[in-house]
């Protein structure tokens, strides 16, 4: 799979940007101990296992739309980072975002049948808005000082996803034929030298005849991103945009010139004032950012909302604007412009979908929903009856086995649909999960479930330890990535005491848990409600391990960041600033932690003010 990818991917780039691979081989190699995902090296990409290595019956479909992604994504920087190189690590996204963007362009144009541009829209597009929201956050083009901050501008959400989406925003703005001709100039013109964004900008100015810099400076080096207000008054509709943010933040009056992507043609192609009125016809609906191709998010008012949620219910809005406004909506509840409450009435309104990129982002909304529950409390068991309401009917339609020839959208959904059925906790499906893996254990379970069907039983065990020790002998085993890191999803889910300190301790045992994989142990047991407070404990308790092994790696400011991330409380708050406060001198951490006290602050003042409103809906439900 992997190899005929890579041929495939080549072709696609050769053709592409008119500029033939130059060298005479290109080997893809998996490294069993490598931090990062992968490595462009010219000629000799290095890969970790789970980024290279399919099994042709076992691999998800997930998994081997990742390990796509991921080769064309290296591919690529073969041209961007290797042909024409950066001239210093301030235009670092002339390397990553294109990238980000053309692995996407190249696995559609190889898998159409995947939709890939969905899941760009929905997971880079998620990734980016989210972070961008932060005051603090870096712009895409990030001034560097200091080579220890060289580090810290890899953030994926960033120069990866926000550069990438930027870009996709160009494209649609300039035609694809322009945006191909400008990088074939491109490439012509700096082939084995070294470029920067004006050169770029001038290349695709040439091919388009539209001033590209004028557009894309401002976005490029700027952070954060607009909330657009759309809000009816008579025949007018009414757009203002100002800075999103989520969490505290300093005034900000930034202005963007932004590709509006309208339904109607009476709505202007750029909003570049903060206000602007516009005449419209009074049944014309209305809907911004059709086909989430740029980097803003709209705030309708009441009417307008319930326009598109009527639409919603009839099928009429497409996968991708469907799942734009849940993103919307959620982002609008994490910044307090509207009540996380009114989730559960926007949920209620996709209760009919089938399509498994919508169910991903409603998945994200009930992760939310999720953050306002305490444990075994009535509020959480409403939470749970709602959910499996929610998923009912595609339980029903799609059940626990693959149909031969079914589409590849059912075959992800169903994974997703029981993963909410189990949260659930509805006994006959938390009984159907034991049954499968009773009948024939670990390695005998279908691999798009085998991790959930795991992690249940887990959670479920009247003996976890002696389940987990089975588990943790087939970790060990293993030569499969795959099966590895299910392995630690299941065991992370548990909810005794005794076996999360003894994880906890395994994650330092270096012959078990290879370094490269300390991290995602780490944020899987962060993300168990059970295990957070003993896995928080462990992080300030082993700091100068944490040091020592991955001080020097640029994965090193993840164990603040995914903590920053994810603690929801007033006294990990005050924890987390007492404990990274004094690491704030070091220049990889700072902006982390700084960012990291914010998003915490957010979400504790996000809990406390929708909290009381959000168990008040659940109780009625």
């Amino acid at each position: 799979f992997a190899l005929e990818h890579a041929i495939r991917s080549i072709e696609f780039f050769n053709e592409y940007f008119d500029t033939p691979y130059p060298l005479p081989k290109s080997d893809h190699v998996a490294v069993p101990d490598f931090s990062s995902g992968a490595m462009e090296n010219w000629g000799l990409i290095t890969y970790r296992e789970s980024a290279l290595l399919a099994d042709p019956v076992t691999t998800t479909i997930a998994d081997k739309q990742y390990i796509a992604t991921v080769i064309s994504h290296e591919l690529s920087h073969q041209w961007f980072g290797n042909l024409v190189t950066m001239k210093w690590w301030d235009n670092l996204w002339l390397n990553e975002s294109f990238a980000n963007m053309m692995e996407y362009l190249a696995v559609d144009a190889i898998h159409p049948e995947w939709h890939v541009w969905t899941d760009f829209c929905n997971h880079e597009g998620a990734l980016a808005f989210g972070r961008d929201a932060i005051d603090g956050v870096q712009p895409v083009q990030t001034a560097v000082h200091h080579p220890d901050e060289i580090s810290t501008l890899f953030d994926g959400a960033i120069v990866y996803a926000k550069g990438g989406r930027l870009l996709y925003m160009l494209m649609h703005w300039l035609g694809e034929a322009a945006f191909r001709a400008g990088l074939q100039a491109y490439f012509a013109t700096h082939a084995y030298g070294n470029a920067e964004g004006d050169d770029l900008w001038r290349a695709l100015s040439q091919a388009s005849g539209r001033d590209v810099a004028a557009l894309m400076n401002h976005w490029i080096r700027t952070p954060g991103y607009p909330a657009v207000t759309a809000s009816l008054s008579g025949s007018q509709l009414v757009l203002e945009q100002q800075r999103f943010f989520i969490g505290p933040h300093a005034a900000d009056d930034t202005t963007w010139q932004i590709p509006l992507h309208s339904s109607s043609p009476a709505i202007p192609a750029l909003l570049t004032t903060q206000r602007t009125v516009v005449e419209r016809s009074l049944d014309e609906p209305v809907l911004l950012n059709h086909g989430n191709v740029s980097h803003f998010i709209t705030q309708y008012d009441n009417a307008l909302l319930e326009c598109l949620l009527g639409q919603v219910r009839r099928g009429e809005l497409s996968v991708v604007d469907r799942s734009l406004l849940l993103t919307q909506q959620l982002l609008l509840a994490r910044s307090g412009r509207v009540s996380s409450a009114s989730l559960l009435t926007l949920l209620d309104a996709y209760r009919n979908e089938t399509d498994e990129h919508v169910w991903s982002v409603m998945s994200s909304v009930v992760a939310h929903l999720k953050l306002f529950v305490e444990p075994h409390s009535a509020a959480e068991q409403a939470l749970r009856q709602f959910v499996g309401q929610l998923a009912q009917q595609s339980y029903d339609r799609l059940g626990w086995s693959t149909c031969p020839g079914e589409p590849e959208n059912d075959t992800k959904l169903r994974s997703t649909i029981i993963a909410h059925m189990l949260y659930s906790e509805q006994p006959a499906v938390i009984a159907e999960a034991q049954q499968r893996y009773a009948a024939g254990g670990l390695l005998a379970l279908d691999s798009e479930l085998r991790s959930l069907i795991a992690s249940s039983v887990v959670r479920h065990s009247q003996q976890p330890q002696r389940l987990i020790d089975e588990l943790l002998a087939h970790y060990r085993a293993t030569a499969s990535s795959d099966l590895r890191q299910d392995i630690a999803s299941a065991v992370t889910s548990t909810r005794d005491a005794a076996s999360i300190r003894k994880l906890l301790a395994l994650m330092m045992d270096t012959e078990t848990v290879r370094t490269q994989d300390t991290v995602f142990w780490f944020v899987y047991l962060l993300r168990n409600r059970d295990a957070r407070d003993a896995t928080w404990q462990w992080l300030q308790d082993n700091w100068p391990w944490i040091e020592q092994h991955f001080g020097s790696d640029k994965s090193f400011d993840y164990f603040p960041r995914y903590a920053g991330n994810i603690l929801a409380s007033r006294q990990q708050l005050g924890e987390y600033q007492r404990f990274f406060t004094p690491l704030r001198n070091e220049p990889a951490l700072t902006r982390v932690i700084d960012m990291g006290i914010t998003d915490i602050t957010a979400r504790v003042e996000l809990i406390e003010r929708d909290g009381p409103a959000v168990v008040a809906v659940l109780t009625k439900v």
